[in-house]
């Protein structure tokens, strides 16, 4: 009888994974500084560069990103003689989607995250390798233009799943379903950068030392 017992447990580590606030205890263990309390008062790469400088913000943004790679990546040490191929895939998604939850809604700080877009990088460099590289290539353009991570954040959301589906020809379902969600999550985490902008409000991340 096959155990189902490694495919829970890799879900249940993933979400802990996600739930490590990179940008919490960075800033609280070598700064005394609450980013959340701070800034943007979000628990993000973006808010850290502008709380605590471009040094602490890389290194949060890549333990972030590193969140979400680790859950795809463990999924085939829990599933292996469980799943196929196929399902692999699906079970990359749900530890992929469960890591960027948890940096949502991190269980260690009281459920006060993030808006997940490292660690949905993270997860985007696991699944979608090729069409990672051109989406970054577009963030940077929108952010060199405009000084807005908020907006090449959410152009670069919109336009994943048209660089997915007809210039990488992906025919997983899964992912190509996994690919809209995308473009329409990170918008919604962003409603409210979407009103600043609209209103004019919103601030651009200047990059200094």
């Amino acid at each position: 009888m096959i155990s189902y017992l490694p495919i829970f447990a890799g879900a249940i580590i993933a979400y802990l994974l996600g739930s490590f606030s990179s940008s919490v205890w960075v800033g609280r263990a070598f700064y005394s500084v609450d980013v959340r309390n701070e800034g943007s008062h979000n628990a993000g790469a973006t808010n850290t560069i502008r709380v605590l400088g471009i040094k602490a913000g890389i290194i949060v943004l890549l333990l972030d990103a590193l969140k979400g790679w680790g859950a795809v990546a463990l999924a085939p040490l829990f599933a292996a003689g469980i799943y196929n191929d196929n399902q692999l895939v699906h079970y990359q998604i749900v530890l992929g989607v469960l890591a960027v939850s948890g940096h949502v809604f991190p269980v260690f700080t009281g459920f006060r995250g993030g808006k997940g877009v490292a660690t949905l990088v993270g997860v985007v460099i696991a699944l979608f390798p090729k069409a990672f590289w051109v989406v970054l290539v577009w963030f940077f353009t929108v952010f060199a233009i405009s000084g807005f991570v908020s907006l090449a954040s959410i152009t670069s959301a919109i336009l994943f799943p048209f660089i997915t589906v007809f210039l990488f020809h992906e025919k997983s379902v899964a992912l190509i379903i996994l690919s809209i969600m995308i473009a329409v999550f990170i918008p919604i985490t962003h409603h409210k950068n979407i009103r600043r902008l609209i209103r004019g409000e919103e601030k651009k991340l200047k990059l200094r030392k």
